[in-house]
């Protein structure tokens, strides 16, 4: 086994068809497929479905195992660098779409001004998506929902985050001071699909309080969702940052309604590299100063979202 045929598989992988990693590797089909079988003959298992392109579950296993190796290749010279005090090389980071609408900014901000030479792959997904991303190696970290419930993933909790009705401010619902958990069964709402983390976290508190929502519709994305609510429509379960700093649309607490917990999630089996340190070390910096500033933000409750 050698790394040229691990680097293979993973372009397999990545690109569904022997043709497409040939693509990716700059090399011919026949070497792909070369590759592939003495890798196969070595270890003994079908890798990849000749049918499909797709791997098998013992490609899949193989796979995850050469994304944590390749991760380790990768962080040599960065971490080289790094005791030259040269922070340099490239992280790959997944966004939750709510947080990564005002983290990012400040995050390339800083970036640029304290790492010139560093280089950022930003993901925007959600949760449920990028959290299996950092367990297979595609991604070095994620801000996500806590808690993190797959064992091989690490969690440091980044603050806690209310959770508000949105309304446009031309609603009456707009004049309140809070909405109670009782009355969101009797408004016209819309909410995230279920699914969805921000969704299901939200389902379970109401369903322990002996309530069900009916929603008017299930919108998956909370971008669409703060623009249906301006436009005066309906009303819109939502994380604090999501609702706009100026405009037509105001957030209304709601008792009874605990905020959520997001944090940065790592793949614990891969030590990070200085570069991801290095980048990690931003995320917080921004946050911390950010639980002073941005509303319905506040520093991470210790029983909310712990470490894994």
């Amino acid at each position: 086994m050698d790394i040229r045929q691990l680097e293979v598989l993973l372009a397999v992988a990545e690109h569904g068809s022997f043709s497409g990693a040939a693509r990716r590797l700059h090399t011919v089909q026949s070497n792909v497929s070369t590759h592939v079988a003495r890798l196969e003959q070595e270890l003994g298992s079908t890798l990849v479905d000749r049918a499909t392109g797709h791997l098998t579950p013992e490609g899949d296993a193989v796979a995850t195992r050469a994304r944590r190796i390749q991760g380790e290749l990768d962080a040599i010279s960065p971490d080289l660098a790094a005791m030259h005090d040269e922070i340099t090389g490239t992280v790959r980071i997944g966004l939750i779409e709510t947080v990564g609408r005002w983290l990012l900014p400040l995050l390339l901000r800083q970036q640029q001004r304290v790492y010139p030479l560093l280089q950022l792959h930003v993901v925007g997904a959600t949760t449920t998506s990028l959290a299996p991303q950092v367990v297979e190696g595609s991604l070095h970290l994620a801000v996500v929902n806590l808690p993190a419930v797959d064992p091989e993933l690490d969690s440091v909790p980044l603050f806690d985050e209310a959770r508000v009705l949105a309304v446009s401010k031309k609603n009456p619902l707009a004049q309140r001071d809070c909405i109670t958990l009782e009355e969101l069964a009797d408004i016209d709402l819309m909410v995230a699909p279920q699914g969805a983390s921000f969704r299901d976290e939200i389902d379970v508190i109401l369903r322990d309080s002996g309530i069900v929502l009916t929603p008017r519709a299930e919108v998956d994305s909370m971008g669409l969702l703060t623009a249906v609510v301006g436009s005066g429509d309906s009303a819109a379960l939502m994380p604090a940052s999501a609702l706009p700093p100026k405009g037509s649309v105001t957030g209304i607490p709601v008792a009874g309604l605990a905020p959520r917990s997001v944090g940065l999630v790592s793949n614990r089996r891969v030590p990070p590299s200085a570069t991801t340190r290095a980048v990690v070390s931003l995320v917080r910096d921004i946050v911390d100063v950010e639980h002073g500033r941005r509303p319905g933000l506040s520093a991470p409750d210790p029983g909310h979202g712990s470490a894994s």
